[in-house]
């Protein structure tokens, strides 16, 4: 199985590092960019064959380590690989 997990800043978290890229992009000549939001994408195989269990441990990864749910939400998905 293949899990993949997408992570980002919960509304109203500041991201010096989104904001940091938006003034770069407009330093580069991209007029109109609002807003950027910087957040992680991490890919994990495992040797489960169920997909429900598999979906079940990496929550419980992004729960303890992958993500800081104080401040980030993250989302899971699962797929044979």
């Amino acid at each position: 199985m293949k899990a993949t997990v997408h992570v980002t800043l919960k509304n109203g978290v500041l991201d010096p590092q989104g904001k940091a890229t938006q003034h770069a992009l407009e330093n580069l000549g991209f007029k109109g960019v609002e807003s950027v939001r910087i957040g992680k994408y991490i890919e994990v195989e495992l040797a489960d064959s169920d997909p429900v269990q598999a979906e079940g441990k990496v929550k419980d990864m992004c729960e303890k380590l992958l993500a800081n749910t104080v401040v980030e939400n993250f989302r899971v998905d699962v797929k044979a690989s």
